[in-house]
């Protein structure tokens, strides 16, 4: 969650300074064809962020929106840890859709709106409808 607070946030809608601040961090860029796996054919960068035992990746796609993905996490971790996190980053939230995804039959969406001064985002919670959990993504845009 901390990758996506302190990546995604800060920088949707600006690609450029997101993938400076990547550089900073030490993430390092992934390369093709993982590269353009996660990007699904759009043009963009992906770095790893992995940890120790958890594999992480950041999505920097050119129209500025930015995504962090964990390979396993169920729905309830990713929905209390990303509400835990936009509240310590001090944002007004507010679930505004819940639902199955229309196109993936196995993953559940949850769409956020969030707001902290001037600034406006929408995010995206994508998880994998099993008990186990399986992919999780968190995607940032502005509004």
């Amino acid at each position: 969650m901390g990758l996506f607070v302190q990546g995604c946030l800060p920088f949707a809608g600006n690609p450029a300074a997101l993938r400076d601040w990547a550089k900073r961090a030490g993430l390092q860029p992934v390369a093709d064809p993982a590269r353009a796996a996660f990007l699904h054919g759009a043009p963009g960068q992906v770095f790893d962020a992995s940890v120790a035992g958890t594999k992480l990746a950041l999505i920097s796609s050119d129209d500025g929106i930015c995504s962090a993905v964990t390979e396993q996490a169920t729905t309830n971790q990713v929905s209390d840890a990303l509400e835990a996190g936009l509240t310590r980053a001090g944002l007004a939230f507010r679930l505004a859709i819940e639902r199955d995804d229309s196109g993936v039959n196995a993953i559940h969406d949850r769409e956020y709106l969030a707001t902290k001064d001037k600034l406006g985002w929408r995010i995206l919670e994508a998880t994998v409808k099993d008990g186990h959990g399986g992919e999780a993504m968190l995607t940032a845009a502005p509004e």
